[in-house]
């Protein structure tokens, strides 16, 4: 292995890709969270967090559902509230807040506007997304997993 190469984690730790791989499938297939929103939560959780592949990735989900134009406003979403749906607005902001929860610490506000925003079920697996990916991000940027995006 080269020195810039790196390990393909899931390949290394199947058993642990397998975990995580199981969360995953469980937010897209056992909550009631709308598949765009999820994608559109992986993706700004994936922009703050630096990963390249999980960008690369979530943006060409969401753009399977949400226009470019949407697309390309998400890191700053909230300059353009009338681009996006209050639950969606909430769901970003919470998205933020628990991506960062070493700086926010989910305060009692940002937790309050969330709550008023989803059901408690709702809620807590939107709090999963957003741990998953986070989780995910912490694998695909230190080991450099690749992009789709060609030059």
């Amino acid at each position: 292995m080269s020195e810039n190469m790196r390990l393909v984690w899931n390949e290394v730790a199947p058993q642990g890709a397998k975990a995580l791989y199981g969360i995953h499938h469980y937010i897209t297939t056992g909550t009631d969270l709308p598949h765009e929103l999820i994608h559109l939560v992986f993706l700004r959780v994936s922009q703050i967090n630096g990963c390249a592949h999980c960008i690369d990735l979530h943006t060409r989900d969401l753009l399977k559902t949400m226009p470019l134009d949407k697309v390309v406003l998400v890191p700053v979403w909230a300059e353009v509230p009338h681009l996006f749906s209050d639950q969606y607005r909430a769901a970003l902001a919470w998205a933020e807040e628990v991506t960062r929860v070493s700086e926010t610490h989910a305060t009692d506000e940002a937790y309050t506007a969330a709550s008023a925003a989803f059901a408690p079920k709702d809620l807590v697996d939107l709090t999963i997304t957003i741990a998953a990916m986070n989780a995910f991000n912490r694998l695909g940027a230190p080991f450099r997993l690749p992009v789709q995006a060609k030059a």
